[in-house]
């Protein structure tokens, strides 16, 4: 694999984790006992750290670019593991 697909495919993993990260570790204003802003949803966080939402997403990013890229070394799970209705032997006949 390239180094320029490698890293595309990096930012597709890191992309993807900012949304699997998200909701982890939110606190509304309720819970922390704050008072609310005129105008503020009440599912609204109390503070949100872009550092540390960077770090979790970097880090989890990082553990499934590695998963990857050792399964696509060693091919563990390939495309004919999800050949269902058999459509590789119909290829060879």
């Amino acid at each position: 694999m390239r180094w320029t697909s490698a890293v595309a495919i990096y930012v597709l993993f890191w992309a993807f984790s900012v949304f699997l990260v998200l909701p982890f570790g939110v606190r509304t204003t309720d819970e922390v006992g704050g008072e609310h802003i005129p105008g503020q949803a009440e599912s609204a966080p109390h503070e949100f750290d872009m550092r540390r939402l960077a770090k979790r997403v970097t880090l989890v990013a990082t553990i499934l670019f590695v998963l990857f890229q050792v399964n696509y070394h060693f091919e563990w799970i390939t495309p004919l593991s999800f050949d269902f209705f058999g459509a590789q032997r119909a290829l060879a006949r």
